[in-house]
């Protein structure tokens, strides 16, 4: 199950995601019961994790609604269905209580950044967090380059992970059962930010000006939907591919990652209690741009995609051009 936010007329709504349109739940469901004669009941609200987690008040209903789709695709009308570029695609998960992101988790974005790849055993999860409700943005709306840095702009694509369920000091075996499902997001990173540059160098300003060049606003797109745990066999066999205004930068699996989903999950539990709603994306692969000294301006396009979830399309403008407008 592929499932969306999006606005349409300025109604917020749930439904049914595709690659080239979206189909209303509440269509869909209408066109269930028609077909089936049995009624379902689905909430008349844009929470995700209602539908997605065995948990959840109408995740059997919309499974239901979902696989007889997905059996019967010629059962929703074409004009009952609502094409890309008629929505306003939202982010999955507006407000999470934690957005959550790994660093150094392939171990070929490692090397290309200079450092020596690692085994598993030798190491542990890099986690940092970003501020979400500044950070996080929808699918299609701009990644805003901030006048207060704007020259080396990079793109950073992974697999995100939703959590369904509270998750406190989980073991690697059980963690893929806390998941709820998975999206995509695009950690785009500030790689040179450098507040004060006149200042007098501490031990820790390296630290903290990778840190903040994380920050800025629009910095982590999300989307363009949630596809539910049950629809993904394994985690670590999903292909990865992001281009910029049509070139290919990065091409991977998520199985090159040096900690696999469930050890993340079982990682970050014991630190933090993770809740309902709760993103980890889980580090990038080869390919940025910083590794060849090519940063992301205005008028550029990424297109960020992940076998088996979709495309997470994001113009990018510079700050000043928005405060203009």
């Amino acid at each position: 199950m592929r499932i969306c936010r999006y606005s349409h007329h300025q109604k917020n709504a749930v439904g049914l995601y595709h690659d080239d349109h979206v189909v209303p739940l509440a269509v869909a469901a209408k066109a269930y019961t028609d077909a089936t004669h049995d009624a379902v009941e689905l909430p008349a609200v844009d929470d995700l994790l209602a539908l997605l987690t065995p948990e959840g008040s109408a995740h059997a209903a919309a499974k239901k609604v979902a696989d007889w789709t997905d059996r019967n695709p010629g059962a929703i009308p074409a004009s009952q269905r609502l094409a890309l570029d008629e929505v306003e695609l939202l982010v999955p998960i507006p407000r999470p209580n934690k957005l959550l992101l790994l660093a150094g988790n392939y171990n070929e974005h490692i090397q290309e950044g200079g450092g020596q790849a690692t085994e598993r055993a030798e190491t542990f999860p890099y986690v940092f967090m970003k501020p979400p409700t500044t950070t996080l943005t929808d699918p299609g709306k701009p990644v805003v380059i901030p006048r207060v840095s704007p020259d080396h702009v990079d793109w950073e694509l992974e697999l995100c992970i939703v959590i369904g369920k509270r998750a406190r000091h989980v073991t690697e075996a059980d963690g893929l059962k806390y998941v709820a499902g998975y999206t995509v997001v695009n950690d785009i990173s500030d790689r040179k930010f450098r507040p004060n540059p006149g200042r007098k160098e501490r031990t820790n300003d390296k630290w903290f000006d990778w840190e903040h060049g994380k920050w800025h606003d629009t910095f982590c797109p999300c989307g363009p939907c949630i596809v539910s745990a049950d629809a993904i066999a394994d985690p670590q066999k999903l292909k990865m591919k992001l281009s910029v205004n049509g070139q290919v930068k990065q091409d991977a699996t998520t199985g090159q990652q040096i900690f696999p989903v469930a050890a993340v999950v079982a990682f970050v539990s014991d630190i933090v209690t993770l809740e309902p709603g709760d993103l980890i994306a889980t580090g990038t692969p080869a390919g940025v741009g910083n590794t060849t000294g090519t940063y992301l301006k205005s008028g550029d396009r990424i297109e960020a995609w992940i076998e088996g979830i979709g495309t997470l399309v994001s113009p990018v403008v510079a700050e000043q051009e928005l405060r203009q407008k």
